[in-house]
């Protein structure tokens, strides 16, 4: 296989730059091309209606969505699970939080009626949705039964 094919493209989690990368170096600690930060941070990106559109349209790895309102007790019992998920198994996929109260449009074109309501998504397209929170064994299992291969 040539190094373009093993290539996807992730965007940079601080200033928004597409980097092209090979996925063997994906668990390397690679930084932005642009501002020479690291691309993995481990944490959760958090996504407003314009961010998130860039990521659906751009991002080659999985996306791993948590909608949530700050208001929702279910979603900040929800937050340090999905943290620590996001700790451990990123870069196989791009961990991000959708406030459903800043990003609105996003949550109605998702039909998200209930939340937390966890989601994954890749190249675009939605793969799987579970509404409700999760015990952190239960959540990384869901994941990784869930991510695309």
């Amino acid at each position: 296989m040539n190094a373009q094919a093993d290539a996807l493209q992730t965007l940079c989690p601080h200033c928004g730059t597409i980097n092209r990368i090979e996925r063997s170096r994906l668990g390397q600690k690679p930084n932005c091309g642009r501002c020479h930060k690291a691309l993995f941070t481990g944490t959760p990106l958090a996504a407003d209606d314009a961010l998130f559109s860039r990521l659906l349209a751009k991002e080659e790895l999985p996306l791993v969505v948590d909608f949530w309102a700050e208001w929702c007790g279910p979603c900040k019992m929800m937050t340090p699970v999905f943290a620590a998920t996001a700790a451990t198994l990123e870069p196989q996929a791009r961990f991000v939080k959708v406030d459903t109260e800043v990003a609105p449009r996003t949550a109605a074109s998702f039909n998200i009626r209930s939340i937390p309501t966890l989601a994954i998504f890749h190249r675009g397209k939605q793969l799987v949705q579970q509404a409700g929170a999760l015990p952190q064994q239960q959540f990384n299992a869901w994941v990784q039964r869930n991510l695309p291969r």
